[in-house]
């Protein structure tokens, strides 16, 4: 049977208000009491009832985290920063995957909130306009993460990915690329499509006309990105370069390229998008642009405890850093 607070009370003697100031810290207890206390926890080996503590004093301490998919690097990056910053601030997390469906998105919103969490940091792909009103009405504060609100009024922390993809494709253009392919992402996520307007915009500024042609939409899969790239070759105007919405999909660019006889950059010069642990196995190492996935997470849960203990918040939407790390799959 579980050991209860009442237990402990009549195993020191002392009324079960002693026994709960001395559990929650309280230091109106007499140092004998406290010792006495304590010494009746230790020998029952009582643990104090996360669930009852939350509904005395209205705060679970848990925090609850919806990603699309805790395998894949990415959002183990952001989740590990969400869970350090966590602990830092004893809070517990309740961790999810949405598969990036939005009913079972809609679904885990709803059952995190009925199990009385204190917040929720969110990573998803299209917000719409279900997951605007679920957020607006829930009764604690919500942080998405790597994620866009087209609406801007729920809190969250991204990198301006299109400016990004923008200086990317820049630095393809001054290398010498007349043609240059893109392997995007799903074009029903905001962020997406931040991406492809800075696509766009540096062919623009570039001189180059945008070639819909160019264009293969991916899932962030590293098969759609081999497969992206068998598609970008068959066309008469065969890209000399490739931008990659996601260090994955780049992966499969690259193979694609070298198991058609390609070599990189010799012959096609591939960028990625996220600076993940990837980048770096592959051969040869492929140029990204760094999203810093880990402080996205940390600040994001960082925001989230600023929320949740009533703290001034000076900017609600926090753009990080990002820049282009050149390695050796550009020239």
């Amino acid at each position: 049977m579980n050991v209860t607070i009442y237990d402990v009370a009549r195993e020191a003697n002392v009324s079960m208000a002693t026994v709960s100031r001395v559990v929650n810290g309280n230091p109106n207890v007499k140092p004998a009491t406290r010792t006495k206390v304590l010494n009746a926890i230790e020998s029952l080996g009582y643990r104090p009832n996360a669930v009852a503590r939350g509904l005395a004093s209205k705060k679970t301490t848990t925090v609850g985290v919806i990603i699309p998919d805790i395998s894949s690097i990415f959002f183990a990056e952001l989740a590990r920063g969400i869970e350090d910053i966590a602990t830092m601030y004893k809070y517990n997390i309740i961790l999810s995957n949405s598969d990036q469906n939005k009913n079972k998105e809609l679904h885990l919103i709803n059952t995190m909130l009925g199990k009385q969490v204190d917040g929720i940091v969110f990573m998803g792909g299209d917000i719409t306009e279900d997951h605007i009103k679920e957020f607006q009405s829930a009764p604690v504060p919500v942080v998405l993460a790597a994620t866009i609100d087209p609406t801007n009024t729920v809190p969250s922390v991204n990198i301006n990915y299109e400016q990004a993809a923008f200086e990317a494709i820049s630095r393809l253009i001054e290398n010498g690329n007349r043609s240059i392919g893109f392997v995007s992402g799903p074009l029903d996520t905001a962020m997406n499509n931040q991406k492809m307007e800075g696509y766009k915009r540096a062919l623009q500024k570039g001189g180059l006309e945008v070639d819909e042609d160019l264009i293969f939409r991916g899932d962030y899969t590293y098969q759609s990105g081999h497969d992206g790239f068998t598609k970008l070759i068959e066309q008469d105007k065969q890209p000399s370069a490739v931008f990659v919405a996601s260090d994955e999909m780049a992966l499969g660019v690259v193979h694609g390229a070298q198991d058609k006889g390609f070599k990189v950059p010799d012959d096609i010069e591939v960028v990625g998008f996220d600076n993940t642990r990837l980048a770096t196995m592959v051969r040869p190492t492929l140029s990204t642009v760094i999203q810093p996935m880990y402080d996205i997470g940390a600040v994001s849960m960082r925001l989230l405890t600023k929320f949740m203990n009533e703290e001034t918040v000076d900017e609600q939407n926090v753009i990080l850093p990002h820049r282009l790390i050149e390695r050796n799959s550009t020239k």
